[in-house]
Formats: structure tokens, sequence, C-alpha cells
């Protein structure tokens, strides 16, 4: 699992994922980052690779927050 930042332009990712958010509703906020995380999870594809994402995405979860940036992936 790649832990470092990855991207080719994280800040016009984290822009657009922004934008896509903008005017909606908590429920469709919420509703659209569960179709964001299936697509992405279909992308992927390996069964243990997000496993170890969702184990890694809840051990990052009890930290302190950061930035709302990327950082601390």
């Amino acid at each position: 699992m790649k832990t470092n930042i990855n991207f080719q332009d994280a800040d016009a990712f984290y822009e657009s994922l922004l934008d896509a958010h903008q005017g909606l509703s908590r429920e469709q906020s919420e509703l659209l980052n569960a179709r964001l995380i299936l697509l992405m999870a279909n992308q992927i594809g390996n069964t243990a690779l997000l496993q170890a994402c969702i184990a890694a995405a809840g051990e990052a979860a009890t930290r302190p927050a950061m930035a709302p940036h990327l950082h601390g992936i």
C-alpha cells in the first residue's frame, strides 16, 4: 500500500473534490463520498489492498487531525 503522496496534481484533485461537494446537503455529500469510494475501490480491485487501506484509514481516524489536505495519509 502506498502511503506517500502519489498524485500527479494533489491540489487539483482536492479542489475538484471540494467543487463536487459545492451546494450539496450533508446527505448528498455523504452519498457522493460513498459512491466515490466504491468507484475508486473498483479501480483498485485488490481485496487485500483495499482491506489494508481501510485499516490504515481507521488508524489515522483516531489520530489528531492534520491539515485538511492529504497529510498523514
